[in-house]
């Protein structure tokens, strides 16, 4: 994992991957003012991982254990986090699982969340995992991601512009697209009314240029 060292200091936790993958203000919001809401969405992920996170460890009928809410850190990349669940199989292979309210989407960050879990056990256990799966509470559903090279570079890339953003102090611009009338902190980042404003500036900006 030398190739994927990131200099840096800082350490972030894992699930700022999800949330910046999903959108960079949202990241900001959360992991540099401290804001956050919940909204059905996220009140009943809470308690999905909360069901999660009852049991510490269980053998399963195949022989293997299952732990549940197993931290994990990776010095490599300045990460630390949680696993929901990771299953330690009887042939020696660890996968982890992760949990997830609704069905899937078409969103990269749940699979970026999951990769860096992967990386941090890596790390942690000397071992090579090649896949893990994200439950999906809405579906009933196990999907399973294999951890390629490119997610892991994905994993490094998001880590970086991270680090990138929480530097700068600055807040990002809302994304202003579908994904936003999920988000539990759109009252917060009011994405349609600052993106009215920024075409306001915008328009302003470019009369006067014409002007000129």
């Amino acid at each position: 994992m030398s190739e994927l060292l990131i200099e840096s200091a800082e350490t972030i936790v894992v699930s700022a991957l999800n949330h910046y993958s999903y959108c960079p203000r949202r990241c900001a919001l959360i992991f540099m003012d401290c804001e956050f809401e919940d909204n059905l969405h996220t009140q009943k992920g809470t308690a999905e991982h909360e069901q999660a996170d009852q049991t510490s460890h269980l053998c399963d009928v195949m022989g293997g254990r299952l732990e549940y809410a197993l931290p994990v850190w990776s010095r490599l990349l300045g990460l630390t986090g949680r696993c929901d669940v990771v299953e330690f199989r009887p042939d020696g292979s660890v996968y982890p699982v992760e949990y997830k309210h609704g069905k899937k989407h078409k969103w990269l960050n749940d699979d970026l969340q999951l990769t860096a879990q992967a990386l941090c056990l890596e790390e942690m256990l000397n071992v090579r995992i090649k896949r893990g799966a994200i439950f999906h509470k809405g579906s009933q559903h196990r999907r399973e991601v294999e951890f390629t090279p490119e997610l892991h570079q994905h994993v490094v890339e998001t880590i970086r512009a991270i680090h990138t953003l929480l530097a700068s102090g600055h807040l990002p611009l809302p994304i202003n697209n579908q994904r936003c009338p999920e988000c539990s902190l759109k009252n917060i980042c009011l994405p349609a009314v600052i993106a009215e404003k920024e075409r306001s500036r915008k328009a302003i900006k470019e009369l006067f240029e014409v002007k000129s």
